[in-house]
């Protein structure tokens, strides 16, 4: 999809009633869904953290930026990803912790970033994170460094493949909870999304289809 014609819609979405569990559910793990549909909250004691979900024009198509995480000993080792990461107690609230890790692992400074609206947090019950998402636009094309320490790579999704329900499989793999899982995966190139990320990918585009 053109940027412009993007960026000129993109603004209409703070209206929006968003999907929240109804679009997380059509992306959840099996054992996840009950867990959904049930309302089922997080330990008190979980910790906070947040990710943008950040859209930018290249070669004047929309796109949107994940990272593919290091391998680390870890529940979250080697995985797809948003950049973000924990809140820290001098962030001054979680939009501020979404940006500020965008520029440590990206090298995305704030500035370059217009925040539209915060969507629906999910509960990751692996690592006890509870995850705030927030959709953000940076109207020039970036150059992303990695923190090479944390982030392996990125992948650069247009929005049309987004949009597009073909690149949604269902896959086997490993997790940190079972040696065989069959999930929902958004299959964007060779990188096969799902858990967490894939769910917030899904109310993403819930919410996209009702304003472009």
């Amino acid at each position: 999809m053109n940027f412009e014609v993007f960026f000129k819609s993109i603004n209409a979405i703070v209206n929006v009633n968003l999907p929240s569990t109804s679009a997380h559910v059509k992306m959840a793990p099996l054992e996840r869904i009950k867990i959904l549909e049930d309302g089922i909250k997080q330990d008190s004691n979980s910790r906070k953290a947040a990710v943008m979900m950040l859209f930018y024009p290249k070669g004047n198509i929309a796109h949107l930026v994940l990272i593919v995480r290091n391998s680390y000993p870890g529940v979250h080792s080697s995985q797809i990803a948003f950049p973000g990461g924990k809140f820290e107690e001098t962030d001054a609230d979680l939009m501020e912790t979404a940006l500020r890790e965008t520029y440590e692992e990206v090298g995305i400074h704030p500035d370059k970033i217009k925040v539209i609206r915060s969507f629906s947090s999910i509960y990751i019950p692996s690592s006890n994170f509870l995850v705030y998402p927030f959709l953000g636009v940076s109207t020039k094309e970036l150059n992303f460094k990695l923190q090479e320490d944390e982030v392996a790579g990125i992948i650069e999704m247009s929005l049309s493949m987004l949009l597009d329900d073909s690149v949604i499989c269902t896959k086997t793999i490993e997790s940190s909870y079972s040696k065989s899982i069959n999930v929902p995966v958004f299959q964007i190139y060779e990188h096969s999304v799902w858990g967490a990320t894939a769910m917030m990918l899904s109310e993403l585009k819930e919410a996209l289809k009702l304003v472009l």
